[in-house]
Formats: structure tokens, sequence, C-alpha cells
């Protein structure tokens, strides 16, 4: 299963790939123009990737994004468009998978959780890479 939350502009603002999604073959999820780039890579028994390196190439970032793999627990994400108002709730379980793309973000652990975060680098602190704002969230999870 894979969820997509669009915003009322028609914005990405998260994708989700829920913990029984599989493909019998590569699939990529991300745009072009995205920061980030996530998909399933899809092989069959004895399928194989060449070796190989990557090549140093100079990109210019401008805005973070993340992925979040949650590896133990449940966890509420409260998300927001990019005018940050409030969009909708979404819970997480254990293996489920977000790519937080635009808007603004919040977390309410349900459980004791443990995430995986992938996002790029290297952090240059709260006053640098985030701003913090409150954000009022609606009472019914998506």
């Amino acid at each position: 299963m894979i969820e997509k939350i669009v915003d009322t502009a028609g914005n990405e603002i998260a994708l989700i790939i829920r913990k029984d999604f599989h493909s019998e073959k590569t699939a990529f999820f991300s745009k072009n123009e995205y920061s980030q780039q996530l998909g399933i890579i899809s092989y069959p028994k004895d399928g194989s990737i060449k070796p190989h390196y990557h090549n140093k190439v100079q990109r210019e970032v401008q805005l973070t994004q993340e992925v979040l793999v949650i590896r133990r627990g449940k966890v509420q994400v409260n998300l927001f468009d990019k005018g940050l108002s409030f969009l909708c709730s979404v819970v997480l379980s254990e293996h489920d998978v977000i790519f937080l793309i635009s808007g603004g973000h919040g977390f309410d652990m349900l459980e004791d959780s443990e995430m995986l975060e992938v996002k790029q680098g290297p952090y240059s602190g709260v006053s640098n890479d985030k701003t913090h704002f409150s954000g009022t969230i609606g009472t019914e999870p998506k």
C-alpha cells in the first residue's frame, strides 16, 4: 500500500509506504526534482547488481527532505501544509516508511518507539536547519 498525502493546492506533503507493500519490480516514488530519491528495489533469486561506486557529483539542496522507517513502536505523524495549517494525522507502525516531502510535521509517540531517519546532512543545528512552529492538530488520525 502506498499513500500520498497532498494538500488542497496539490502539493505533495508526504508519501507513506506501508509494511505490507510489495513490488515485483524496481519502482521509484520520488519525483526528479526532489532532493531525496526513494524507491523499492526488487530482484529475483540469483539476480545481481554489478559492483559499482558513486561518482562525486555536486548537488545543491534547497530543502531538507527526510525518510523515516519505524523500527518498533507506533507513531502518530501530524502533517501540515506549506502554509503550516494542519492537514491530517497518520499512524505508523513497525516497518512502515514515511517520506516527508514538504510542509511541516510533528510526532507523537503512541508506544515506545524507535525510528531510523535518513536525510541530507550534515545537520547544521536547529537555528539553521529547522523552524519550530505551534501547530494545532485535529483529533482524528487519517
